[in-house]
């Protein structure tokens, strides 16, 4: 019995040492950590539980039979994150350079399979040089059957990528089907051809940093939702993300209880929309000054500024907030914020969080960039998905809401379920200057005569309350109140339950 126990204690230790100790210092001198080590850091202490640690390759060509390492690249199990289970697979660089054979991509479709089972979200930790070539098509088969799993899981369990070193070829769409993805700078990259393919194919000169780098993810391309710093940073801020998501889509978002109070006032607010309404303002105070404790987390912060998405609560309650930016384009609508906001508005609708919408959105951003791009197509996306979305919705306008951009951004008539509007808030079909001149086209000539009507229209149109004799708001409510009021509505729409008639899954524009 004891030469069988110190055979394990042997066989778990040269799993651990994965590569050996010369590829781990090789990994810490790129300022990255193991494998190990990430997941040491992501799971509370002691409670990770690593499964298939013996699993090894099976591949016979190229000498690869007489090199064989416990574990094949890959360490995988389970714990707790902050008290609530999880899922994770962390890819080992030191071994193989994490590249993906047959076994490795088992034993990641072994702990997707019963994170679906039983309810808890995956966590990707990427570090792989692609797949492994000595096993040719078997690999292939590998990612592919990793995809399809990637496919089942989407919208039962949340899925969260890492990339945390390189994340090449076929590797980078198991990844682009999780629910966000975030990258490492400077260590990690995203391509699906390398710089040396692209420079063969077009003859551009690109470096792995630019043309897949963390910045330009988040700033060019909107694939990832956050850049860290380093790997420790990546990690932290992973474990805090991860306290907004419910476990699985049969459970109601998290409820953590605030010391802040849901009845807060907050005057300042009363004087944050300025009188010219051409004039800027940053509805990041806005939302700082709504939310429990003015902790918001930002998603997607650098990639199609005019318009914010992230997580935050409301009385302890997980809610996803969507907000025109009225500082970056005038808050329009474009092709690039239309698609951010409806994959995000999507994942909430699928996890049981709560949308709040903040509106100040002058329309859709005109221009032949734009209508050549398909911003037909991708506008309607945004739309599509409020109106597909079944959980609490509850809508702030705070000035403008004009043309086709009111009726997408949670309007009464895609569902809203609670529609408020400040004293100052315009809800139109354009803007008075724009709308006078159309109507009162005989008038061009006479400066005088359209600016009477301009002021006429204003006064006609330009308030929410005739959207509210209509019941298209429901109440006009001042600024300052804004949390209480949507802590309370909130509150009333606790259990509510909204369901589409039946089909297999719609189509949506993609």
């Amino acid at each position: 019995m004891h030469d069988i126990q110190q055979m394990l204690e042997e066989k778990r230790a040269k799993a651990r040492l994965g590569g050996g100790e010369k590829r781990i210092a090789a990994q810490h001198a790129k300022g990255k950590l193991t494998a190990r080590e990430r997941l040491e850091l992501l799971f509370d202490e002691g409670t990770f539980e690593e499964w298939d640690m013996f699993v090894e390759h099976r591949c016979v060509d190229f000498g690869m039979q007489d090199n064989k390492i416990p574990g094949d690249g890959v360490v995988t199990g389970y714990g707790m994150i902050n008290g609530r289970l999880a899922f994770s697979f962390s890819q080992d660089f030191t071994v193989f350079g994490g590249a993906l054979s047959e076994s490795h991509a088992e034993k990641i479709c072994k702990v997707m399979d019963q994170a679906m089972k039983v309810g808890a979200p995956v966590i990707g930790l990427n570090d792989s040089g692609g797949a492994r070539i000595q096993e040719g098509v078997a690999s292939l088969g590998g990612y592919a059957d990793v995809f399809q799993k990637n496919v089942l899981a989407s919208g039962v369990i949340p899925q969260i990528s890492m990339i945390m070193g390189p994340c090449a070829g076929g590797a980078v769409y198991s990844p682009a089907m999780t629910d966000f993805i975030f990258m490492v700078k400077d260590s990690s990259y995203m391509f699906v051809t390398g710089p040396e393919v692209v420079k063969t194919v077009t003859h551009e000169e690109v470096t792995a940093e630019e043309l897949g780098g963390a910045t330009t993810h988040n700033t060019k391309s909107g694939v990832a939702d956050l850049a860290f710093e380093n790997d420790v940073e990546a990690i932290l801020m992973l474990r805090r993300f991860f306290n907004y998501l419910p476990l699985n889509n049969r459970e109601k978002a998290p409820v953590r209880p605030s010391g802040d109070p849901g009845n807060r006032v907050d005057m300042s607010l009363d004087t944050l929309v300025p009188d010219n309404a051409n004039k800027p303002y940053d509805m990041k105070e806005l939302i700082l000054k709504t939310v429990d404790d003015g902790d918001f987390f930002e998603l997607q912060p650098d990639y199609a500024k005019n318009i914010i998405i992230g997580m935050a609560r409301m009385d302890g309650q997980t809610v996803g907030i969507v907000a025109n930016q009225p500082l970056v384009l005038a808050g329009c609508l474009d092709i690039k914020s239309s698609i951010k906001a409806a994959r995000f508005v999507r994942f909430c609708d699928a996890f049981n969080i709560p949308v709040i919408t903040f509106v100040d959105v002058p329309g859709f951003m005109p221009g032949t960039s734009q209508e050549y791009g398909g911003i037909i197509k991708h506008g309607a996306k945004l739309l599509y998905a409020y109106a597909e979305c079944t959980v609490p919705k509850v809508t702030v306008i705070t000035r403008k809401a004009y043309g086709g951009a009111y009726d997408v951004m949670a309007s009464k008539h895609l569902r809203g379920d609670v529609n408020f509007a400040w004293p100052n808030a315009e809800i139109a079909v354009m803007g008075a200057k724009g709308a006078v001149e159309i109507i009162f086209r005989e008038d061009k000539n006479d400066p005088e005569k359209l600016a009477a009507r301009e002021a006429e229209y204003k006064a006609r149109f330009a308030n929410p309350f005739v959207a509210g004799a209509r019941g298209f708001i429901d109440d006009v409510i001042q600024p300052h109140e804004t949390r209480k009021r949507i802590c309370r509505s909130l509150a009333m729409l606790k259990d509510k339950k909204l369901e589409n008639p039946w089909r297999k899954h719609g189509n949506i524009p993609l």
